[in-house]
Parts: structure tokens; sequence; C-alpha cells
């Protein structure tokens, strides 16, 4: 039960930071709405765009998705300004144990979006929020949540080598929106970049949003998005170890 305790006490912590961080409270709650309000613009334009509740959705997912692409990365860089990254891979526990809960609080901080989005579009807009399959929705939202934060777990464990490893997150922020049909639907993208869609856990958790508020079998999306959060925890705790590995032995942690 140790490194569940360990987990759920920094994930906590890291939370009411984050919640205290102006900037981050803006990503999270106020960016959104610039996407969600372009997104119901275009979709009221035509009558072939899925519903405006469809576009409400995905603009939440996408601010939690904006949120961990702009800090996640730089959650590292963050702990060597702070220049405690030497004292966290020293510590007893493991360091995946200490990076965990900062990119899945990050990815959390992102549901101040979702209720941001959909407020908006209700009050602005008229869009009505029915959701068919309530306790599904409260299931998929959660690990719609975990899988990006584990994404952005992935992206911190590559980055602990490099400098420039905020710049580097950031600049995967729209193309993994784009490829993960957050807004755009995966029909209307090239062929070859459905094989990519599949293997990003937040394609399935935002299929699995969807159906459960529109309607659809919620089973299978939620399930594979499951699975594939398990593979990103595992390949996460593989690299963080192989490049912590390599930056004592090449004495980079601080790159200072």
């Amino acid at each position: 039960m140790k490194p569940l305790r360990v987990f759920a006490t920094g994930f906590v912590l890291h939370f009411k930071n984050l919640s205290a961080s102006p900037f981050m409270v803006v990503t999270a709650a106020i960016w959104p709405l610039v996407y969600a309000t372009l997104a119901f613009l275009m979709f009221r334009a035509t009558h072939q765009a899925p519903s405006l509740l469809y576009a409400a959705l995905g603009a939440a997912v996408m601010g939690i998705w904006s949120t961990t692409a702009t800090s996640a990365g730089g959650a590292i860089q963050q702990q060597r300004n702070w220049k405690v990254l030497e004292l966290l891979v020293a510590a007893p526990s493991p360091l995946i144990l200490v990076l965990a809960p900062i990119t899945v609080a990050i990815a959390g901080i992102g549901v101040y979006s979702i209720v941001t989005t959909l407020l908006w579009g209700r009050l602005l807009f008229g869009v009505p929020f029915h959701v068919l399959h309530p306790a599904l929705f409260l299931v998929s939202i959660p690990a719609a949540v975990l899988s990006i934060g584990l994404l952005g777990l992935v992206l911190a464990s590559v980055l602990v080598l490099y400098r420039e490893a905020s710049a580097f997150s950031q600049a995967l922020e729209y193309p993994v929106w784009m490829i993960t049909g957050m807004l755009i639907p995966l029909s209307l993208l090239p062929g070859w970049i459905h094989p990519i869609s599949w293997a990003l856990a937040p394609t399935w958790g935002m299929r699995a949003v969807r159906r459960a508020a529109l309607g659809g079998a919620v089973g299978t999306p939620l399930l594979v998005c499951v699975l594939l959060s398990v593979v990103y925890a595992v390949l996460a705790i593989v690299l963080i170890r192989h490049f912590e590995r390599l930056a004592r032995e090449r004495a980079t942690l601080s790159l200072s």
C-alpha cells in the first residue's frame, strides 16, 4: 500500500498547488473557452457537422490535453529550477512515484475545463447537456483524464535528460488533439493517421466520453483506454529508470 499512499499524497499536494496557480487556472478554465467558441461557430455553420454537445465535450477534453502538454514536459524543468530534482532522484521512493502524481494532477486540473466549457456552451450557445448514460459518463471522464496524465508522464520521462523539455511537449499539443479526434472526427483524417490515433489512449478516452453522453457502446473504448493507460505506466517506468541512469552517468540532472 505504500506506493499507493505516496501517489495519493503527491496527487493531492500537487493538485492543491496547481489550483493556486493563476497560470494553471487560466490555462485550464479560460483558454478552452476559446476552443469551444470556435468549435460552436464552425459546427453551427454546417448541417453536416456533429451536434454542439459533441463539440463541447471535445473542447473540454482538449483543455485537459492542452494543460498537460503545456506543463507536463516542464514539470521536470520546474524541479530543476527549484533545485530539488537531485534530491527527488536520491529519495527512497522511486522517481516514477514522484513524477506520476505531478502529471496526473496536471491532467486533473483540466477537469476545470470540462465544467467551464459545458457551462459556457449552455449559457451562451444554448447547448443542451443531456447524458444518456450518466454512470458510464462519470467513469469515462476519470479514465480519459488518467490516460492523458499517463501520456504526459511518458513525455516527462523521456525528457529527463533534456533542457528544452517544456518547449518540446508544447510542440505536441496541436498534433495530438487533432489525431485523437477531440474536435475533428477521425473519419475526416487521412487513413495513414488512424493507426497512430489508435495507439493513443486519449483517442479511446474521448470516444468513451462521447458515447456515454451521446449514445453508443462504451465498453470497448473504455477498456482499450484503460489497457493503453497501463501500457503507458509500464513504459514510463522503463524509460524513467533508463534515463535516470543515463543522467546519473553523465551528471546532467541539473543541466546547469
